[in-house]
């Protein structure tokens, strides 16, 4: 046999036991749900030339990773190269990837097996006959029902030969795979045009003469927050052009660095370019673009958010008008004063009415005048809420109990009342003569007051039909935001003046009397409740050092007041000084919570603490979502009594907690005691706009908006809906 022949026989010998090496260095690495190794489209490395290597994940049934733009949520696979001097690896070259949608969110990823390929190249010069060993370190995010961030380190080794062939175990699967990369479009002979329209982007395809209908189109954007994954794509025929409209990112940053000047990205086509199914564009993007229409979910969820069966309906901003959201704020403001944070106020105001229901005329003046009061503080609060909004302050409804000092001034303010009906003083007794003869021949300012105090008092509270309309109001006109907060104050009012109007309704309350005095006494105790109440409030908001200032406070404003009282009942005129002390030591206490902050911590790391709930983050919610797992969101305050009242009489339930774990609910609690924007652009998302307010997010089917008032059986009812 000629020595030529023996030669290359003896090479190829070495080259299959060098494969066989190569097969046994490159054992796949198994990782909790995905196998993967570095594969070679050819049996060997060879110098100068490109040499196709790819990361190959065989993911378990049901589970996928993701492409460069994940979507919606998600992460890249990325690839880390430890290379021989005078190697280097290219890019991932990025197939095209699949839609997938899990729920209302998109993402962009690969299920079954994901190919990554790479380049790698070297000089010319590499020694024959040696072997090259490539390692890198892959990581991943691998999803189904949860995300798992997996990763390995891989090596492979190829023998290098001036030539090789396809590697008969993943060589052909590797090149079919690459054979649907894609290339630019302008190769195919179509041309691309892009323009801004505000929140929309329309790309125009121009097809070469000839060319077949390409069929559906599908743009993928290389960056995120350049368009919404999940938002609809409208495809048009016009004039012998394709033109695709898809709609711009809510969360697009037009700023000089980032901002979107350029439509780069993926184009895919069903019926193909030419013979491309996919292929890639970069033009500049002409027109001007802004940031679209924030859908919820790229907050938490969609913006449809269906009622639970028999329950009040959660109308969104979408299909609500302005006189159904009227019509929501004044059975709101109604149904407002059945709320535990009103009682103290409006039990005092009926008390009034048994004490003067003989001068029907007085009474409806002050009827009015109470109701001017609440109406005229709604307003106010509309004002505020307008203007500090327009600042760029995230805000929403029962912003100012998230201010440390404005609920330290109510918790004295309730304390001073409950001492008052309690008989300690009265305020006729300290007040200057001027002023009570004021007061006594103006009740009508008092019912005016009155009414003011009942709204701050109220503030805290979302009643049943309120939220949708406190939503939708805020995101209006200035003048329809006046006209719903308007309604919302009249449907407050309204009980009162409705029996101070009809004195046949009167006929039903007792005669006056002892009780009169008894029931006045007994009033002090949902007030002291209440400065309980605050005062744990401000101890979640800042700590327990600000409580014990707020106590101390309290018990030096107490003093002065029985000092005053004592000076007044003929005591001498050293309970006056007292008094000055005493008013000395309260100014002193109460300075440091005048300029009290919230904690820098924040609050929703409390959640963590409580048994089965995670504390609230777009995030958080967005990763359990895509992966397929339901999610209930609470949406609470530590100032919110109904919120406090639902967290003990039905979230904290056994029964409950067992239904959420037998449905293999995920529980996430969005504190909102202090100032948090996240929350507040999450609660306006969801066309809210204070707490309490429970979302059930739901996979393949649209939220599911639960009353704000909740029972046991409400819930029941919307966990069974995940079942249908």
């Amino acid at each position: 046999m000629p020595l030529r022949a023996l030669t290359l026989i003896a090479r190829t010998l070495a080259a299959m036991a060098l494969a066989c090496a190569t097969v046994a260095a490159a054992a796949p690495v198994r990782t909790g749900h995905v196998s993967a190794e570095l594969v070679a489209e050819k049996t060997a490395f060879v110098p100068g030339a490109d040499n196709v290597v790819a990361l190959k994940l065989a993911l378990d049934p049901g589970w996928h990773t993701y492409w460069r733009n994940p979507g919606d949520s998600g992460l890249p696979t990325t690839l880390a190269w430890t290379l021989p001097q005078g190697v280097t690896a290219g890019a991932i070259v990025w197939l095209p990837p699949k839609l997938l949608p899990v729920g209302p969110l998109v993402n962009y990823g690969y299920e079954g097996v994901a190919w990554h390929p790479v380049t790698v190249r070297s000089a010319p010069g590499a020694a024959l006959g040696s072997q090259v060993t490539l390692a890198a370190r892959a990581d991943w995010l691998v999803c189904r029902e949860t995300c798992i961030p997996e990763g390995a380190d891989l090596t492979l080794t190829l023998p290098v030969a001036a030539d090789a062939t396809i590697d008969p175990r993943d060589g052909a699967a590797l090149a079919a795979a690459r054979a649907s990369a894609p290339g630019a479009l302008a190769d195919t002979g179509w041309r691309a045009s892009a323009r801004g329209d505000g929140p929309h982007v329309a790309i125009t395809l121009t097809p070469p003469a000839g060319a077949a209908d390409p069929g559906d189109l599908r743009y993928f954007a290389d960056d995120a927050d350049r368009v919404e994954p999940a938002g609809a794509q409208v495809l048009e025929h016009r004039d012998g052009a394709y033109v695709l409209t898809v709609p711009v990112s809510s969360q697009l940053a037009n700023d000089a660095e980032h901002g979107f000047t350029r439509v780069a990205g993926l184009l895919t086509a069903s019926a193909g370019f030419s013979s491309a199914r996919a292929a890639t564009i970069d033009v500049p993007l002409e027109g001007r673009v802004v940031p679209g229409p924030k859908p919820i979910a790229t907050v938490v969820a969609t913006a449809e958010a269906a009622p639970v069966p028999g329950s009040a309906p959660a109308a969104s901003r979408d299909t609500m008008t302005l006189a159904l959201a009227a019509l929501f704020a004044l059975a709101g403001g109604a149904i407002l004063n059945l709320m535990p944070c009103v009682f103290p106020v409006l039990s005092l105001k009926v008390l009034g009415f048994a004490a003067r229901r003989d001068d029907r005329a007085a009474l409806r003046r002050e009827a009015f005048a109470y109701a001017g009061g609440v109406i005229a503080t709604f307003v106010a609060l509309a004002i505020a809420l307008v203007a500090l909004r327009a600042a760029g302050h995230e805000l929403g409804w029962g912003f100012q109990l998230q201010s440390p000092p404005v609920v330290a001034a109510l918790a004295v303010l309730f304390f001073v009342l409950g001492i008052n009906l309690a008989g300690v003083f009265e305020f006729g007794q300290i007040a200057p003569a001027g002023m009570r003869s004021f007061a006594s021949a103006n009740r009508a300012l008092d019912a005016f007051g009155a009414g003011i105090l009942a709204v701050v008092i109220a503030s805290p509270c979302t009643a049943p039909f309120m939220g949708a309309a406190l939503g939708f109001a805020l995101s209006q006109s200035i003048a329809a935001t006046l006209a719903i907060f308007v309604m919302l104050g009249a449907g407050m009012a309204l009980p009162y003046v409705l029996l101070a109007w009809f004195p046949a309704w009167q006929a039903r309350m007792p005669r006056p009397g002892a009780w009169m005095v008894r029931l006045k006494q007994l009033l002090a105790f949902p007030m002291f409740a209440t400065v309980a109440w605050l005062a744990w409030v401000l101890g979640a908001q800042v700590d327990n050092d600000a409580v014990l200032r707020l106590l101390a406070l309290c018990i030096a404003i107490a003093f002065v007041l029985w000092a005053l009282h004592a000076r007044r009942m003929g005591g001498t005129r050293a309970f006056g000084v007292a008094a000055a002390l005493g008013v000395v030591a309260a100014v002193a206490l109460a300075l440091p919570l005048a300029s009290t902050t919230t904690r820098a911590a924040a609050v929703n790391s409390t959640a963590s603490a409580e048994d089965g709930w995670q504390p609230f983050a777009p995030a958080v919610v967005r990763d359990l979502t895509s992966a397929g797992r339901p999610v209930f969101v609470d949406f609470t305050a530590a100032w919110c009594v109904t919120c406090q009242v639902n967290k003990r009489t039905t979230l904290a339930r056994p029964r409950v907690q067992a239904a959420f774990a037998d449905a293999h609910v995920a529980l996430v609690r969005a504190d909102w005691t202090r100032r948090d924007p996240a929350i507040t652009e999450a609660l306006a998302a969801l066309g809210r706009n204070g707490v309490p307010a429970y979302v059930l997010y739901r996979p393949g089917k649209s939220p599911l908006l639960l009353p704000e008032i909740l029972t046991q059986q409400t819930v029941f009812e919307a966990l069974a809906t995940l079942r249908g």
